[in-house]
């Protein structure tokens, strides 16, 4: 019996990629290059399934293409903001994802964000690497307690309360967030945490605000010129949800401005072409989006897309559409 034909766009880790090629006859990106828009409409043509990451771009000038193989994008990622949902179920492309298994990885993230920039733990790695440590005073690089300090949450899904949990339990932080729905009383009793009325209390009350809202039209550039202006100068802003909800303009010129105190960023706009304001700044902690990247994570991702792949190609319903 033939085996269906799968494309990977990027390198996965091994045990998950040899899986594959138990399975199907698939192709793996060896060279783990990120592949044009040429290739993947090449790849639509060839395949029964293609498999994107969070950082391939399917619009609907990709999806729109002629004598079309491929009847599911099996994403290896919880986000899908990257492809053109409403363009692929037109084409009636199954879309997928590898939700849940992320969550503890993207919350320590999160959390690891949030003292580097409030110790401002990238600033004096940098000091000691470049040799301009003159040694231990009282005065030097002072920076914010995060024990006992008020984290607000835009966003409280699976990963905002994972982290709220590792930030009450573990530094005695007081919890406030902003969701369009509210957090069962299980989780709201155990955090001690308090749903503000919009997002522009949430920024205006908290010592540290972090981002855990999905992508979308709803939600570009949420963070931006007028609502930084509502944070406190002592505040700090941390980004490992998407790029795109923070205009990264202002949010340069309110860290040069010291408007803010500082930022902790994971994601970017048009990634992985950061704006280059950022690396002129002391008081940003950058991280090339490491929010899922430990092995037991990605490895994890992968068994879902496996999971997803699996159920598709024996007619059986998906564990994970989204489209």
């Amino acid at each position: 019996m033939t085996k269906p034909k799968v494309f990977i766009t990027r390198r996965w880790p091994a045990s998950v990629e040899e899986k594959l090629r138990q399975r199907y006859d698939v192709t793996l990106n060896e060279t783990d290059r990120p592949l044009t828009a040429d290739e993947f409409r090449a790849a639509l043509q060839e395949y029964d399934a293609v498999c994107p990451t969070v950082c391939d771009s399917f619009p609907t000038e990709v999806l729109n293409v002629d004598n079309k193989r491929c009847k599911i994008l099996a994403n290896f990622g919880v986000g899908f903001n990257h492809i053109d949902i409403a363009a692929a179920k037109h084409h009636q492309l199954i879309v997928t994802n590898t939700p849940d298994v992320l969550t503890q990885s993207t919350a320590d993230i999160a959390m690891t964000l949030l003292l580097m920039t409030a110790r401002r733990g990238a600033e004096g790695d940098r000091l000691v690497r470049a040799k301009k440590w003159d040694g231990w005073c009282p005065t030097h690089m002072l920076s914010a307690n995060v024990t006992g300090a008020t984290l607000g949450l835009i966003g409280f899904g699976r990963i905002g309360q994972a982290m709220a949990r590792k930030a009450h339990h573990g530094f005695d932080m007081k919890i406030i967030y902003f969701n369009p729905s509210a957090a069962s009383e299980y989780v709201t009793q155990d955090l001690h945490a308090t749903r503000c009325n919009s997002v522009e209390e949430v920024l205006q009350r908290a010592d540290f605000v972090s981002l855990h809202c999905p992508a979308g039209e709803k939600t570009k550039h949420l963070i931006n010129a007028n609502t930084l202006a509502l944070m406190k100068p002592s505040a700090h802003l941390i980004n490992t949800a998407r790029g795109d909800v923070v205009d990264s303009v202002a949010l340069c010129e309110a860290l040069k401005n010291k408007h803010i105190a500082g930022a902790g960023l994971d994601v970017y706009e048009n990634e992985p072409d950061l704006y280059e304001g950022f690396l002129a700044l002391d008081n940003v902690a950058l991280l090339p989006h490491l929010g899922s990247a430990t092995l037991e994570t990605r490895t994890a991702m992968g068994e879902k897309v496996l999971a997803n792949l699996a159920a598709y190609f024996a007619g059986n319903p998906l564990p994970d559409r989204v489209a």
